[in-house]
């Protein structure tokens, strides 16, 4: 590519249109010690912290003239500047590339030119010929992360939170620098951890104290000051007071084997479905051999593959359905309608009823009631919920003082007028419907008209539960997942009596409870169990057709699931999942089948179809095979895969046909949150257009192409 770089960031800025660029603010500083004038470019797009700076090609213009203005200053007839520091507004530096516009990114040239400026721009601190440094004030992730790889010298803040390299969790690599400068500056096993481990597990990031233990910064200093220790430490490195002395990583057997441990967890969490993770991993191996150009060269290359790839184009998607749509869920009521809860009821006091009633505590911070048949079961429900306070406090995730103020706000009792002053009382007990009608029916004579009865049953019917109550409209499907403390998703689910404040009021709860709500009308399971059912279903009958068990359950690799269906068969309890599998049959009629063979799993009581090895291998043992009763025509694992989303697709129509939700982008914000379904799938619709599979089912793609894909 023959192009100058202010070319091709002239060339960008045009194409990628930024609604807010990143300035780039000089000013003259100088360094104590007798060290000079230093050069302090502050990163600053002018917005409020919800707003992280961002770099996209006009901001990394902005970058670049202010780097090309103090080199152009470093003679001593041209003010002699010693060093060049970079920084950013309060608590950020720079939240990585601007995103936003790489859908209209289409050909390769294109994508090629956002590599190659990402590392013309921050290449320029690497190759100075006078001190760089970066601090590390605030959020630094990807871009932001990388434009300190590439200076000389960094400091962090202890109070900084967020630094990360996530890029392959979006369908990325760290391309401006980062896959060849880390490990070569940490080591391949510790940069693996962040640029592999870290991402698939999560998102996780760093803290300030975190990064500085790893070796990402070579200082570490206090918020309050920070800024002024990290120019006096700067200061004393550019007047000789402090030599930086980092040891040569290790670049023997110990780096294939940090590839090695990296491929491994890429196999665990994507199983090979996702690129972005294994083309990091090559480029991580090439870094072993230390020739910058030429690794700069490899993540040119990588960067273009990427930006094109339906991959990518699908995490972008997915991420901007967890930033936005899941903060503000279609078909909300207003607000305003919302009442206000002060006090909260939670019917039962088994395991989930007890994460409930804990969850609240730490989130509403206002008394809870739980209640249950008898005093044993109420008391062994209050030891479960002052167990897991203890937990926390010797984790040390709260202190002594928020450790007793949490269990004086839990009550228990099996006496139904302790709820006549709760705002909202959720049920949590038994998945059968005649049970949850009498306990509503039970709770009716207590409480008030306006009270909000929620439930948490996942298949049960919503207006059947509130059907003979004297205010039907007052109740709502309040659906958690479990575990109920990490899974974000809460469906929340309309009867067809429900009325808008009832709704309101459940939206506002769920947002105290740092929970994503989706609003589901009140078909059969909603939205994740009936989709998981189903596919799950199709799984088992290959199964009862004489597929080996191994096969089939392996079959969804392609999809990249965080666990295989019978292992999630597992999870949840047999018995739980013919129970689901029972109620849709009777709802949905046959495409949702009740297996003979999951029946006899359950009566036999084994947990499911796997034990485990010494090595922590599942395998299927002798007593399930022979439980089994199969046919004589095996699938093979393509047939299955090609079986399985073809009912997704076949489900997914008819949901949105009977406006389950108002759109596929709900369904897609259902199966992540809910269901941990990966990113690089964009849930589950983009996968379905982008294999054709959704046109073959039902005729026509679910989003329009462009959507979560490359407009081709």
């Amino acid at each position: 590519m023959t192009k100058d770089l202010q070319t091709m960031i002239d060339e960008a800025a045009a194409l990628a249109d930024e609604s807010v660029v990143t300035q780039a603010l000089s000013r003259d500083v100088e360094l104590p010690h007798g060290a000079g004038t230093a050069v302090l470019i502050t990163l600053d797009n002018g917005q409020d912290h919800t707003r992280p700076n961002t770099f996209g090609p006009a901001s990394l213009g902005n970058l670049n003239q202010a780097i090309d203005a103090a080199l152009a200053r470093t003679a001593p007839d041209q003010g002699g500047v010693a060093a060049i520091a970079i920084t950013g507004k309060p608590f950020i530096l720079a939240a990585g590339a601007d995103l936003a516009g790489v859908s209209k990114i289409t050909e390769p040239e294109q994508a090629e030119s956002i590599a190659r400026i990402g590392h013309g721009v921050f290449g320029k601190l690497g190759t100075a010929k006078i001190p760089t440094f970066t601090f590390y004030n605030g959020l630094a992730l990807g871009g932001g992360l990388e434009v300190g790889l590439n200076s000389q010298y960094r400091t962090v803040s202890r109070s900084a939170a967020g630094l990360a390299l996530p890029e392959v969790f979006l369908g990325l690599v760290p391309g401006w620098g980062g896959a060849y400068l880390l490990p070569n500056l940490i080591g391949a096993d510790r940069a693996i951890t962040v640029i592999i481990e870290n991402p698939l597990n999560n998102n996780r990031m760093l803290t300030g104290p975190q990064a500085y233990e790893l070796g990402l910064a070579d200082a570490i200093f206090d918020g309050a000051d920070f800024l002024e220790r990290s120019l006096d430490w700067a200061g004393q490195v550019v007047a000789g007071k402090i030599t930086i002395d980092r040891p040569e990583p290790d670049r023997g057997q110990a780096w294939d084997d940090a590839v090695a441990r990296g491929k491994a967890i890429a196999d665990a969490k994507v199983s090979g479905a996702a690129p972005a993770p294994y083309r990091a991993l090559d480029l991580v191996a090439a870094a072993k051999v230390p020739d910058r150009d030429a690794a700069f060269e490899r993540e040119n290359a990588a960067l273009t593959e990427l930006i094109l790839s339906d991959e990518l184009r699908a995490g972008l998607y997915s991420f901007d359905l967890v930033q936005k749509r899941a903060r503000k869920p279609a078909g909300a009521p207003d607000s305003w309608l919302a009442r206000t809860v002060t006090k909260v009821g939670v019917v039962g006091a088994g395991l989930m009823a007890s994460q409930l009633a804990l969850l609240f505590i730490r989130r509403l911070q206002v008394p809870v009631v739980i209640s249950d048949v008898d005093q044993e079961r109420v008391d062994r429900g209050m030891a479960g919920v002052h167990g897991e306070i203890e937990r926390l406090l010797s984790r040390g995730r709260i202190n002594a003082d928020t450790a007793n103020h949490f269990k004086a706000l839990i009550t228990g009792t099996t006496d139904y007028s302790a709820y006549a002053d709760c705002e909202f009382v959720i049920e949590a007990v038994f998945e059968e419907l005649s049970v949850k009608k009498q306990v509503f029916a039970q709770l009716e004579k207590h409480v008030a008209a306006e009270t909000v009865l929620a439930t948490n049953t996942s298949s049960l019917s919503v207006s059947e539960m509130a059907a003979d109550l004297d205010h039907p409209e007052r109740v709502v499907g309040f659906h958690f997942f479990n575990p109920v403390a990490v899974l974000p998703l809460l469906e929340v689910a309309r009867g067809e009596k429900t009325d808008d404040p009832t709704v309101a009021t459940a939206l506002a709860v769920a947002k105290k409870l740092r929970k994503n709500a989706v609003i589901v009308s009140d078909a059969p399971a909603f939205v994740v169990n009936r989709l998981l059912t189903r596919l799950m279903g199709e799984v088992i009958a290959s199964i009862d057709e004489g597929t080996p068990i191994e096969v089939a359950d392996r079959a969804l690799q392609p999809l990249g699931l965080p666990m295989t269906p019978m292992v999630l068969t597992q999870l949840v309890g047999p018995a739980i999942a013919l129970h689901v599998a029972e109620t849709l049959n009777a709802k949905l009629g046959d495409r949702f089948t009740v297996s003979d063979n999951l029946k006899a799993l359950v009566a036999s009581k084994r947990p499911g179809v796997y034990d485990w090895d010494t090595e922590g291998k599942p395998y299927v043992p002798d007593d399930v095979k022979s439980l089994f009763t199969v046919g004589d025509k095996p699938s093979t694992a393509e047939q299955i895969l090609e079986r399985a989303t073809s009912a997704l697709a076949e489900e997914i129509g008819l949901m949105l046909d009977e406006k389950v939700v108002q759109a596929p982008m709900d369904i897609d914000l259902c199966l992540i949150l809910g269901a941990g379904w990966p990113f690089h799938d964009g849930g589950i619709t983009p996968y379905l257009d982008r294999t054709g599979v959704s046109e073959k089912v039902i005729g026509r793609r679910f989003l329009p192409a462009g959507v979560a894909s490359v407009a081709r």
